[in-house]
């Protein structure tokens, strides 16, 4: 890899994290809001068309947070460019197997990591200083799905840093999960009533999280904080009990909406 200075770095990928945002959740928000979306509408479930004064507010969030994760980045390369991380290049030092495994490690570790942190954010204490901004969306769209509070950003990012300090991470594994990492935040974000609700019922839904399970977080503050698995929701009570039977009769209905 050429070397480049920090500043080079910190640019580059605010660029390349701006426009893979705008790339995945613009093309989601295309997809599944437009008039094509609409015939395959939940229309049992509670629907809210899109607010654009909260949808400005999620993409200012986010270009806050592409800044945050850039200098992340750039400080990551910076560091395995002086050989002080785990990083490596040559897929067979590890054997190709270790792709696979550290790449299911790495998501299990950040699912926790997230669960945690973002069951911390929900403090009275902490919650307006560090997760108040995302909830504006209390019915997300793509946009919502890196609208993190600045804050929040640089505790998110933290954990990408510490990881390739102390994991041997190939550079194909960091780009699997961060590429896994976004396309599921966006489909999480996209509501309630975009895809059908046989997932929460199927037995691989009621494992992994999907759009109703981080839908119902939106609404109710107190129940499931984890990112990719229902596990530490599930083993610390923090899910929602009613999950897994209809929608409908959990989720506010139209009139309630606020």
């Amino acid at each position: 890899m050429r070397s480049h200075s920090f500043e080079f770095y910190n640019i580059a990928l605010f660029a390349v994290i701006l426009c893979r945002y705008f790339l995945v959740a613009g093309a989601a928000y295309w997809f599944f809001y437009s008039s094509f979306s609409q015939s395959f509408i939940n229309r049992r479930l509670p629907h809210r068309s899109p607010s654009w004064p909260v949808i400005r507010h999620d993409i200012t969030l986010s270009v806050l947070s592409a800044a945050v994760f850039a200098v992340a980045a750039a400080f990551i390369l910076f560091s395995y460019q002086q050989g002080a991380t785990c990083l490596y290049a040559d897929p067979h030092k590890y054997g190709l197997w270790y792709l696979a495994v550290s790449y299911g490690a790495v998501l299990i570790l950040q699912d926790a990591y997230f669960y945690f942190s973002h069951r911390g954010f929900h403090h009275p204490r902490l919650f307006p200083w560090l997760h108040q901004g995302h909830h504006r969306s209390r019915y997300p769209t793509p946009w919502t799905s890196f609208a993190f509070d600045p804050l929040e950003a640089v505790v998110q990012a933290l954990f990408l840093v510490g990881v390739v300090f102390i994991l041997p991470l190939h550079f194909i594994t960091v780009i699997a999960v961060l590429t896994t990492m976004t396309v599921w935040a966006v489909l999480n974000h996209l509501g309630p009533d975009r895809l059908p609700t046989l997932f929460p019922h199927h037995w691989l839904g009621q494992w992994v999280i999907g759009p109703a399970h981080h839908s119902i977080h939106h609404l109710k503050y107190t129940v499931h904080y984890g990112l990719y698995f229902t596990f530490w929701d599930r083993l610390l009570g923090t899910q929602d009990p009613k999950y897994t039977q209809a929608l409908s009769s959990f989720l506010p209905s139209p009139i309630d909406k606020a």
